[in-house]
């Protein structure tokens, strides 16, 4: 009997990439080993001073690299990030849907404003980048969905009850999606990671909770390289593979 062969990695050098939440932490460090590894890369954030800047370095290591102001509550933003791509390189083959913010605290403090906050940037941001790149994709044949979620779905603790409700929405979108997409076409990553060192717990409006959450990240928290290398090797795949989910934490979390 014949064996089959494994299949081997894809170079990035041919993808075009977008990156939502690309002026800092997951989505920065995302950009940067993707750029790194070959990928034309489309940044996307509301920091628009940061992401050129970011542009600007990526673009003197020799990388190909656009980008656009990105607020993802906004449909016409995230729109303009796939049309950005295709005008400007031809195509799109990965959308990493990254942004995302935290208003935790006690569900009791009926933070409703937080609340919507989270679910317009966290959820309806993802739905309005699957609407945006899905023509896209379908269009070319092939397309690649790639969402950071997080493991305060994966384990429910005070405070983040509704942050997690917004990440575990996204979570069955993304399930719902790939079971949807079994004809090869469409792939789908959920990324959920655990305490990054990143800036979101700047969104943190109770300064006693958002002290307590900065020191765990500086404490414990992985650097967010480690997540790019992941969703690299979820996008690294060949077409026949799915990276379904990956969580990763620091192996020191609870």
């Amino acid at each position: 009997m014949t064996k089959a062969v494994p299949s081997a990695s894809v170079s990035l050098a041919d993808k075009v990439i977008a990156i939502t939440g690309a002026s800092s932490g997951i989505g920065r460090a995302t950009a940067e080993l993707l750029a790194a590894r070959g990928a034309s890369v489309v940044l996307g954030a509301r920091r628009t001073d940061r992401l050129e800047r970011l542009a600007t370095e990526l673009r003197d290591r020799g990388a190909q690299v656009l980008f656009e102001a990105t607020d993802v509550t906004r449909r016409s933003d995230v729109e303009r990030i796939v049309t950005s791509a295709v005008d400007g390189f031809g195509r799109l083959d990965v959308l990493v849907s990254n942004a995302g913010i935290s208003k935790i605290g006690p569900v009791a403090d009926a933070d409703v404003d937080g609340w919507s906050t989270m679910i317009d940037v966290n959820l309806r941001g993802v739905l309005y980048g699957i609407a945006a790149a899905m023509p896209v994709f379908r269009r070319q044949g092939a397309g690649h969905f790639v969402t950071t979620v997080s493991t305060a779905g994966l384990k429910i603790v005070p405070d983040m009850a509704v942050y997690a409700a917004t990440k575990n929405a996204v979570r069955t979108v993304m399930e719902g999606l790939r079971q949807e997409s079994t004809d090869g076409v469409v792939r789908t990553t959920s990324i959920s990671p655990g305490f990054v060192n990143t800036e979101l717990d700047a969104s943190i409006d109770d300064l006693e909770l958002r002290d307590r959450i900065r020191k765990g990240m500086d404490s414990f928290g992985i650097p967010p390289e480690a997540v790019a290398r992941a969703i690299a090797f979820a996008i690294e795949q060949p077409d026949d593979v799915e990276i379904g989910d990956i969580t990763i934490r620091p192996t020191v979390q609870g």
